[in-house]
């Protein structure tokens, strides 16, 4: 089996060999070995029951960033057998000795502890924001960079996972707030902002601001508006980011006054308490911005 591959270290030839058998994929001028891995096209069971399927299957769990050891667990037997049942010679038994004692040690290590830890508490933070699985492994991947960059010395471990978390719903674009991730981990929020400002700081990170929209239908269910209401709030603030009113303002601010303006205009009786309990924001606030948006497109509106 013949196939095209990008040019060998040590040849200047491209047409390399598959052994399908062996997995390797060589050189067929010098005879060099790529250290590429393979992959088997072939079937991956011919059982037709569960029992043979399992039996025959060559693969295990897939791997996940969001486990301490990836899903690549290593169990050695405690017993000095081998797959026979003899014992083993001395020789074989101090060997396999040290090998336990050094996975042992590897298990123990202070990066691994971290490590179960952190990714603990994701699997619970996950849970509380209904996170999906996408942005789940992108925290631990953020949090693996974090931890190599050797950053992680002097500081809690929920912070710095909390922070990530948010870090990671900005960049895949996930709508949850500062106030819903300090909630989720149970920290305050003025201490998720300044460890927020230091891992972007760190790590280069420049993510873009949450779309107002976003958070319109999670007030609008909270405080029980009609659709038509809802569709209103969309419209407002359409125009006010056209209109540039929403620039360099919160977005779940902005959101909420949309809601509190559409309310208003249809007639609905919803108190700004209300719309600032569902979303975070103080009444001061969601009267400022109201403010701000009739006074900007209020003609656009009516019209």
């Amino acid at each position: 089996m013949y196939t095209e591959l990008v040019h060998q270290k040590n040849c200047k030839k491209n047409l390399v060999v598959t052994d399908l058998h062996t997995g390797e994929i060589a050189c067929s001028s010098c005879g060099s070995v790529s250290s590429e891995k393979m992959i088997d096209p072939t079937a991956e069971t011919t059982g037709l029951n569960s029992e043979q399927y399992q039996s025959n299957s060559r693969v295990g769990m897939k791997t996940s960033l969001k486990m301490a050891d990836r899903g690549l667990s290593t169990i050695i037997q405690s017993q000095d057998r081998d797959s026979t049942g003899k014992s083993l010679s001395n020789e074989n038994r101090r060997m396999f000795y040290r090998l336990r004692m050094w996975d042992r040690n590897s298990r123990s290590a202070i990066s691994v502890k971290s490590f179960q830890k952190a990714f603990t508490l994701l699997d619970g933070i996950g849970s509380k924001l209904a996170l999906p699985e996408s942005v789940i492994e992108e925290t631990a991947y953020l949090f693996r960079k974090i931890a190599s960059k050797k950053i992680l010395a002097g500081r809690s471990t929920a912070s710095i996972l909390c922070a990530t978390v948010y870090a990671t719903c900005r960049l895949t674009d996930t709508p949850r707030t500062l106030q819903d991730v300090a909630d989720a981990g149970n920290i305050k929020k003025k201490n998720l902002q300044r460890i927020y400002r230091f891992i972007a700081k760190e790590l280069d990170l420049h993510p873009e601001a949450y779309n107002p929209t976003e958070f319109v239908n999670r007030i609008s269910k909270a405080v029980n508006i009609s659709e038509k209401t809802e569709r209103l709030a969309f419209k407002i603030l359409n125009l006010s980011i056209q209109n540039k009113v929403s620039t360099s303002k919160n977005p779940m601010a902005m959101a909420a006054a949309a809601v509190n303006l559409a309310s208003v205009m249809n007639h609905e009786k919803v108190t700004q308490f209300k719309i600032s309990e569902a979303s975070g924001i103080s009444a001061v606030t969601i009267r400022d911005r109201t403010k701000e948006i009739k006074e900007k497109i209020g003609g656009e509106i009516n019209g």
